[in-house]
């Protein structure tokens, strides 16, 4: 939440959103995460997607392949 506050993503807080999700969605997204109210839920949801790193895509367009010149450390 700290990069998303500091990427300016949690200046402005006039939108709204709604929805039906499931109850035990939502319990068990609470556990796990520690968060209490619904609108910091969301918020972690949402700031998680939008500060997502796309390794997965990086990494399948570099054919899982490393340069070798890369200096692994061992």
């Amino acid at each position: 939440m700290h990069a998303a506050e500091k990427s300016g993503l949690l200046n402005e807080k006039g939108g709204r959103i709604g929805g039906r999700v499931s109850a035990a969605l939502v319990r068990q997204a609470k556990r796990q995460t520690g968060i209490e109210t619904d609108t910091d839920l969301i918020e972690f949801a949402l700031a998680t997607v939008a500060l997502e790193d796309n390794f997965a895509d990086a990494f399948k367009e570099s054919r899982a392949q490393v340069d070798p010149k890369l200096k692994l450390g061992f």
